[in-house]
């Protein structure tokens, strides 16, 4: 059996390469860097820790970012998220009752922010999120949300390579 890291599930047969980053964006703009992790501090204050994963792992998901994934659902199960909730979140939909409406209205409001294929956010999905967050906690909601957008660019352009991140190794 092979594996390549303590996290990884071990394999029958070796596992493909893994790829290096095109390149290392935080090493090259450091201060851009230590803005956005102040930034990210920022824009998750006064959010439940558990809701402010579950948003981080669906706009990652959605903008297929390997490393935020890796990440965020670390930091959820730190956070005492269940494997189980994650896992339907690719899916929520259709597992709605795994999920708080309240939730169901952050994911939705996430999903509405990082697609924004139709050039807005439908006034549905806004007013879902409205009913269960105060505006202070919309506010720091919709920040979030567009701080792992943004997170995720970083990452998907940069092609950071994912499975080496420690929860909390950032905080």
């Amino acid at each position: 059996m092979t594996t390549t890291d303590e996290n990884t599930v071990p394999a029958t047969e070796p596992l493909a390469a893994e790829q290096s980053p095109r390149l290392e964006w935080a090493k090259h703009a450091p201060e851009v860097w230590k803005a956005m992790l102040r930034l990210d501090k920022a824009a998750t204050q006064g959010l439940d820790p558990k809701l402010s994963e579950l948003v981080k792992i669906r706009a990652s998901q959605l903008n297929h970012c390997a490393f935020c994934l890796d990440m965020h659902t670390k930091d959820a199960l730190a956070a005492g998220e269940s494997v189980e909730r994650i896992v339907q979140l690719a899916a929520w939909e259709e597992s709605r009752h795994f999920y708080t409406e309240k939730e169901l209205a952050a994911i939705e409001l996430t999903e509405a922010v990082t697609v924004l294929t139709d050039g807005f956010v439908p006034d549905e999905v806004y007013g879902k999120a409205a009913a269960h967050f105060g505006e202070a906690e919309l506010a720091q909601l919709i920040s979030a949300i567009a701080v792992i957008n943004t997170w995720n660019r970083f990452g998907v352009t940069c092609r950071l390579t994912s499975g080496h991140y420690r929860p909390g190794q950032h905080a």
